[in-house]
């Protein structure tokens, strides 16, 4: 019987030692792709250059292109770049919720998947086509401007080309199906018996709503936000295509510090601020999210009068 208990403890220490190592290929990928390329390019924003470009590399180590990317041009762009974010991932959130509510909850599941692949079927082409597609739907000689034309709504081309509401528009497109599937796999994994009990309990439509659904699905909203906020305030393609000069974003500026002008430094310092403007962004939104959950927990709380006792 020892015997058997000291085996099943070596088979169970057995088990679990490979846990590290089954993680240590993901840890390995994070520091070689992600944790050494950030710092590489940190240690670049100080102004070092490699000889790739020029015979001559750049090795003189300051925070002078911190201080030029901070210049009022670059400012305006960053704070633009900002603005269309939270509008964008604003707007796609509440686009998604209604979609995924419905395919959650009022689509049988025979159509489910139907529905979720048209979903997903614009990523199987290339997001450079996607955006180009809506240059030329755009374009002054476009069809949107022409039908309007021939309905008798405008009597001039639409120009909404090199314009922030074409990049608007383009990053809602580009990145509302990253909302829309961590909301329908929330919503679809809720109980509907809570639902039901709550309705019950006298519980209205909205009140259910309110109290139920959109509690339990917390997580797959802020998945959903974070999927699409970080990758679309990064978004160089979109701005590119659609935006010009109004519609310039910040990965445009980087992008063109690193191959058109050759800056390597202020292309650098301009990531570095771009990416702490991400992360302070989120960290605000969590920061905001966490005192709301605990002002609504707070309130719901009861305190029930002490029962007084009757007098004989």
């Amino acid at each position: 019987m020892v015997q058997r208990v000291a085996a099943s403890e070596r088979g169970a220490r057995r088990i679990r030692a490979p846990r590290f190592v089954m993680a240590l290929p993901a840890w390995v990928w994070f520091l070689c792709f992600f944790t050494l390329p950030v710092l590489w390019i940190v240690y670049y924003s100080f102004g070092y250059k490699p000889d790739i470009y020029h015979p001559i590399a750049t090795d003189k180590l300051s925070l002078g292109s911190y201080h030029e990317a901070f210049s009022r041009a670059f400012v305006h762009v960053f704070s633009q770049t900002l603005q269309i974010s939270i509008i964008g991932t604003s707007l796609c959130l509440l686009i998604a919720f209604p979609f995924a509510y419905w395919l959650a909850t009022r689509v049988s599941p025979r159509w489910r998947g139907v529905l979720l692949g048209l979903v997903v079927v614009p990523f199987f082409v290339n997001f450079l086509i996607r955006t180009v597609g809506w240059l030329i739907l755009l374009s002054p000689a476009g069809p949107v401007s022409s039908l309007l034309q021939r309905w008798g709504l405008r009597s001039e081309p639409l120009h909404l080309l090199q314009t922030r509401g074409a990049v608007q528009l383009g990053v809602v497109y580009n990145y509302l199906a990253l909302m829309i599937l961590p909301l329908f796999v929330t919503l679809d994994r809720l109980d509907p018996a809570m639902r039901e009990a709550s309705k019950d309990l006298g519980a209205d439509r909205v009140k259910t709503f309110r109290q139920i659904t959109l509690p339990l699905a917390a997580p797959g909203i802020v998945a959903g936000l974070l999927l699409v906020f970080i990758p679309l305030t990064g978004d160089y393609i979109t701005a590119l295509v659609l935006g010009g000069a109004k519609g310039n974003m910040a990965g445009v500026v980087v992008a063109s510090q690193f191959t058109i002008a050759q800056d390597w430094a202020l292309g650098a310092a301009q990531a570095v601020i771009l990416i702490a403007m991400i992360m302070g962004t989120v960290a605000v939104f969590g920061l905001f999210a966490l005192a709301i959950r605990t002002i609504v927990r707070a309130s719901r709380r009861i305190t029930l009068p002490p029962v007084a006792e009757e007098a004989l």
